[in-house]
């Protein structure tokens, strides 16, 4: 199994001696206010505002070449983070279409992870990000998957007490978010060691509510209404299909081998146009992607519960609870 968890820990705990700056000291979470705004120099991002007054849950909002306004992320700390001296595994939770970096705060994610002993990292991936970059754009530059990856993710474990590492990260999300998940585990697969997606599509370019190919159209109409004033994530009349293929969780099934995998979908939609055409897509995509796992005898876990589109409290918090099993203890 050992080959399929490839460690970025020295790599990052290499970066991040470059300068004390990026460093933590002592049983601090960050270092000063100077040196903290320091570190957001390094990996591309600069801190333009920070809110640390909350004893759990800390905002920063960044400005980064990747994205053409300042985008925020709520860092969620345990309840003993300060005082504990340990270092924590850490999940990365996307939101939803239409939705931000609150989102989760919103839906209760606080009383959620109570007495839990993991970081919890909610970032912006835009109202109609689709948490990649888009292959064009007329808003300027909105490059959600290079902004987490390549940034966020090494800042975070400069900054915190986090086990920089494959077995110390999980990624989840709910519905846009969801399909963000399933696409950054499989793609940066030494990354994360379990994957969660609630209510999110898991198919490109399978049939979603009756229409073949229905999330790439539904990723490409909402960025282009939503997010880059007429651009596409995938491309329009004629998509890029590498691209296509390389975020599609069907047509990269091994890459979820040896990862806890939990899925989540509604079987009885709600009686909106949108909250039936979204889980519609959801269970048809899910049960797509669950039919490749299935014969690749990938172990996964999964639920088709009632109800239509949204986060259900109770299996998100079994499936915090088996991410928090899965990954490395405090």
């Amino acid at each position: 199994m050992s080959e399929h968890r490839p460690t970025r820990r020295n790599v990052l705990k290499a970066v991040g001696g470059v300068s004390a700056a990026l460093a933590l000291g002592g049983g601090s979470v960050l270092a000063s206010a100077t040196a903290a705004s320091a570190a957001g120099d390094g990996f591309g991002l600069r801190i333009a505002e920070r809110g640390e007054a909350d004893p759990r849950m800390w905002y920063y909002r960044f400005e980064t070449r990747e994205i053409g306004w300042k985008p925020a992320v709520n860092v969620l700390l345990p309840d003993d983070y300060h005082y504990s001296g340990r270092t924590y595994p850490v999940l990365y939770l996307l939101h939803g279409g239409l939705e931000d970096f609150i989102s989760f705060d919103r839906k209760g994610i606080r009383e959620w992870t109570a007495g839990k002993p993991v970081i919890v990292v909610m970032p912006d991936g835009g109202p109609a990000g689709w948490y990649s970059n888009p292959v064009n754009s007329f808003v300027g530059p909105r490059n959600w998957e290079s902004f987490h990856i390549n940034q966020l993710i090494p800042w975070i474990d400069a900054n915190f007490r986090t086990y920089a590492e494959y077995d110390g990260r999980a990624v989840s999300g709910f519905s846009m978010g969801g399909f963000g998940a399933l696409k950054y585990a499989a793609k940066y697969w030494g990354h994360f060691a379990s994957v969660s997606s609630h209510s999110g599509p898991a198919s490109l370019r399978g049939t979603a509510a009756g229409l073949q190919g229905g999330v790439v159209h539904w990723a490409n109409l909402s960025s282009a209404a939503k997010e880059l004033g007429g651009g596409t994530v995938y491309g329009a009349p004629l998509w890029d299909q590498a691209r296509v293929s390389a975020d599609n969780p069907v047509e990269r099934v091994e890459s979820y081998r040896n990862k806890r995998l939990f899925l989540v979908s509604g079987t009885s939609p709600e009686p909106t146009f949108w909250d039936r055409f979204n889980e519609t897509a959801v269970l048809e995509t899910q049960r797509e992607f669950r039919g490749f796992l299935g014969r690749a005898g990938i172990q996964h876990e999964w639920y088709e519960v009632p109800g239509g589109h949204f986060v259900r409290p109770d299996l998100f918090i079994r499936d915090l609870d088996g991410i928090i099993d899965r990954l490395r203890k405090a």
